[in-house]
């Protein structure tokens, strides 16, 4: 049997109430970055059923929707309960800059990565110089 005593116990409690608890889970945590033509955002999200993983975009916000669920099994004893557990949700913004009809979505070893392109617009490209133009077209008369 696992026994654990735990004097600050009712201090974690008190905290719980403020910063998230299993019925009402904490935040989702992401990291972001650009690798060249694509922006990637990775979502810690271990032991949830890739079943359970819900991504939407609308008019540019992202919503990513996660669940993790307790084993329901009658035989099962719950002796601890630690982690949480429940709905997890996170919005990002996506700017005009990213092609969010194009984005891709992969769930491996607990982290889901989104994958999504920058749009063609907002590439780098070149811009040629004319010689002499000052920056207007020059006509032929």
């Amino acid at each position: 049997m696992l026994m654990r005593t735990d004097p600050f116990r009712e201090i974690d409690r008190l905290a719980e109430q403020f910063f998230g608890t299993t019925s009402r889970p904490g935040v989702m945590h992401m990291d972001a970055y650009r690798d060249g033509d694509y922006f990637y955002a990775a979502f810690d999200l271990p032991g949830v059923d890739p079943e359970s993983i819900d991504c939407t975009v609308e008019r540019n916000v992202l919503t990513v929707r996660a669940e993790r669920r307790r084993p329901t099994d009658d035989k099962v004893e719950l002796v601890a309960a630690e982690r949480p557990m429940g709905v997890f949700t996170r919005q990002l913004f996506l700017g005009d800059t990213l092609d969010a009809d194009n984005l891709e979505a992969g769930y491996e070893n607990g982290v889901l990565t989104l994958r999504i392109p920058v749009a063609e617009r907002a590439r780098p490209r070149r811009v040629p110089v004319i010689a002499g133009g000052n920056g207007r077209k020059q006509l032929n008369a």
